[in-house]
């Protein structure tokens, strides 16, 4: 699978807007430069249209130049390792990759060795998923995890006493990565399948499911996982604003989810629904 990498001149403080805008339309994967950003996309999701749309959109707030190539799928390991530091969690859980030494006072510890893959913690989205998972029993529950990138949340869940996690995604890169992250955090309840929703097999209910994507893949699919998801069961979204939060919310209390709270960090959101 090839790739286009965008090389974007911009200035630092636009940086993480334009990231999470790059998002939105597909960019999976971002690279910090001294001249601003390496984005990175599939070949067959890149559409420059979109992207001069995100150009003309900030045009008069910040100067942003752009070229693009196309690029071999690369483990990116070692440029992220030069910035990469553990993450904690509150006081219960870090977050760190294998050159990183352990910590014992924190009860649970996530390894993840990410390639190309969205997830280490250091997003927002992340953050408040793994926060909200805390707080929400998995002992002995089957969990889904959509768009599960490094598998970070299915660790989690693992770590939290889950009895058996299905994950996906449909980038065969973020599979390789999670089956990696699976064995290095000892999850054997924990199997990854490469699709979309319509494509893998999965069980006919679920007590918990997690989804950490973009906006508009979740107001699509929210009816699905309502469907999967059992009696009394939970929800964890994220992947939007906080502007985002009414349309979301609006598209699950239709579908007997009630909401029953949120969270917020630099104008990042996530809120948990239960059925």
């Amino acid at each position: 699978m090839d790739f286009i990498v965008v090389k974007i001149d911009i200035q630092a403080d636009f940086s993480e807007i334009l990231i999470a805008e790059l998002a939105e339309i597909g960019f999976e994967s971002f690279v910090e430069t001294e001249q601003g950003i390496d984005a990175f996309i599939q070949d067959s999701f890149f559409d420059e249209v979109q992207l001069k749309s995100i150009q003309q959109k900030y045009d008069s707030q910040v100067r942003m130049t752009y070229t693009y190539e196309q690029t071999e799928r690369k483990n990116w390991n070692e440029e992220w390792e030069k910035s990469y530091q553990p993450i904690r969690i509150g006081d219960s859980c870090l977050v760190r990759a294998t050159f990183h030494t352990g910590l014992e006072s924190y009860p649970y510890e996530i390894i993840i060795n990410p390639k190309m893959s969205f997830g280490t913690g250091h997003h927002e989205t992340t953050a408040l998923m793994l926060e909200n998972q805390l707080a929400v029993s998995h002992q002995s529950k089957k969990v889904l995890d959509v768009g599960c990138g490094t598998g970070i949340l299915s660790i989690m869940a693992c770590k939290l006493g889950a009895a058996s996690v299905d994950a996906f995604d449909i980038d065969e890169w973020a599979v390789e990565n999670t089956q990696e992250n699976f064995q290095l955090n000892h999850c054997p309840q924990a199997k990854v399948q490469q699709g979309d929703i319509t494509q893998v097999k999965l069980a006919n209910r679920y007590e918990i499911i997690l989804a950490n994507i973009n906006r508009n893949v979740l107001l699509q699919e929210i009816p699905q996982y309502a469907s999967l998801l059992a009696e009394k069961g939970w929800l964890l979204l994220s992947g939007f604003y906080e502007k985002d939060v009414a349309e979301i919310e609006k598209t699950a209390s239709g579908l007997k989810l009630e909401k029953k709270y949120q969270k917020v960090k630099n104008e990042w959101a996530s809120v948990v629904f239960q059925k």
